[in-house]
């Protein structure tokens, strides 16, 4: 789990060589979206920021079917040590299980559920985006990329009983078809594959139990490194900043976004010379500053939007940060050379 969704740079390449395919180079693509070619030097990406190469892919190439054409070139290469931890699966089911547990490693954008059947079982897809909308092209990109993976992984074509998109059908049927070559079926209730039991449990020709082991415990350090790295300061200050209000913010709340234990997210931040406490005492006070300066600003609102029970707690509070109190505050602010 993470503070703020991001994704890993495998992923973002993939998109970037499907653009590439398409005829457009990655720094045109990249100037599209508004983002740093230094970028593509960074292990992950904010969620957000993939989701402006996804809008600017579309822009440039034009192409109603690009998200199929992402997932269905997706290969286990795509996601590196995910990728290999998969093929040595036993089956296709435990891949899907996998990639519930490892999904942080490859995008915190979405996460898989499975439903299953008596016969079959939906595999369905909730996406996670950021202050952006997603492109519905990311998650077309998502679902052809699960078939994509199972055929390669099968080396047989992994073919769905039927397919569900919680959007509106965005290029030609023909599209679909040559992905899923299945019923497809849009606006519906959520996004996902109902696939065959029987292929969810096949045997996997690649299937290595000993190896399976080895990558598990590979994959499950990196994502432990992953939840520790995380814990930044700049992240937990906008993650306080976004979730600020007249309920404060807990410390417990953090620690489950990150997956962690409270204690262990205290000493994070007290190995960066920081506390809990101490962040949302100065998001509180840059949050007051801006509050106050506006003369219209009613003070007893100030302070229920900040979260103190009590006017008289928050006026405590602003004499502390600035030496004086709020209304003394104002009028210097409004005229400084007052005194």
């Amino acid at each position: 789990m993470t503070l703020e969704a991001t994704v890993s740079i495998g992923w973002v390449n993939t998109v970037i060589g499907a653009a590439q395919r398409l005829s457009v180079d990655a720094d045109t693509l990249l100037a599209t979206a508004g983002i740093s070619g230094e970028a593509r030097e960074q292990e992950r990406w904010p969620i957000d920021d993939i989701t402006r190469l996804w809008h600017a892919a579309e822009r440039c190439t034009g192409d109603s079917g690009f998200g199929l054409k992402v997932g269905a070139e997706f290969t286990p290469m795509s996601i590196s040590g995910v990728g290999f931890a998969l093929q040595s699966a036993a089956t296709l089911r435990e891949a899907v299980l996998m990639v519930q547990r490892f999904q942080r490693l490859i995008s915190d954008g979405g996460r898989f559920q499975m439903l299953p059947g008596e016969n079959a079982t939906w595999v369905i897809y909730h996406p996670r985006q950021g202050q952006l909308a997603f492109s519905p092209h990311q998650i077309e990109a998502v679902l052809a990329a699960v078939v994509g993976f199972a055929s390669w992984v099968t080396g047989t074509r992994m073919e769905p009983l039927r397919v569900h998109f919680s959007q509106a059908r965005l290029g030609p049927w023909q599209g679909y078809q040559a992905v899923f070559q299945c019923p497809v079926e849009f606006e519906q209730a959520f996004s996902g594959l109902l696939v065959e039991n029987a292929v969810l449990d096949q045997p996997l020709p690649q299937a290595d139990p000993q190896l399976a082991q080895v990558h598990k415990r590979y994959t499950t350090a990196r994502l432990a490194a992953l939840s520790m790295s995380s814990v930044s300061v700049p992240e937990m200050r906008r993650w306080l900043e976004a979730r600020l209000g007249p309920a404060l913010p807990r410390r417990r709340e953090a620690a489950e976004a990150l997956g962690i234990s409270e204690r262990t997210l205290a000493r994070r931040l007290r190995e960066q010379g920081q506390t809990f406490d101490g962040l949302i005492d100065e998001v509180r006070r840059a949050r007051a500053l801006d509050a106050v300066a506006d003369p219209d600003a009613s003070l007893p609102e100030i302070a229920e939007s900040l979260g103190f029970a009590e006017v008289s707690t928050f006026y405590r509070a602003f004499r502390r940060w600035t030496g004086l109190p709020p209304v003394r505050w104002r009028e210097r602010h409004a005229d400084p050379n007052k005194v």
